[in-house]
């Protein structure tokens, strides 16, 4: 029998639009590599995704 992992140690990525992290489901088991949003509300949603800009100072 396979040992329970933590929270901690499951795979988790970044919500494109909301920039809020989220962790694996057991739901996800077949199609994590597919999944790209937090939630249904995230997947819905009219915003835009949030990009990752830096800014340098001059």
């Amino acid at each position: 029998m396979a040992r329970q992992r933590t929270k901690s140690e499951l795979p988790t990525k970044i919500c494109p639009v909301c920039g809020l992290p989220f962790t694996w489901r057991k739901k996800w088991a077949t199609c994590w590599d597919e999944v790209k949003y937090c939630s249904e509300r995230c997947r819905r949603s009219d915003r835009k995704p949030k990009l990752n800009l830096i800014f340098f100072s001059a």
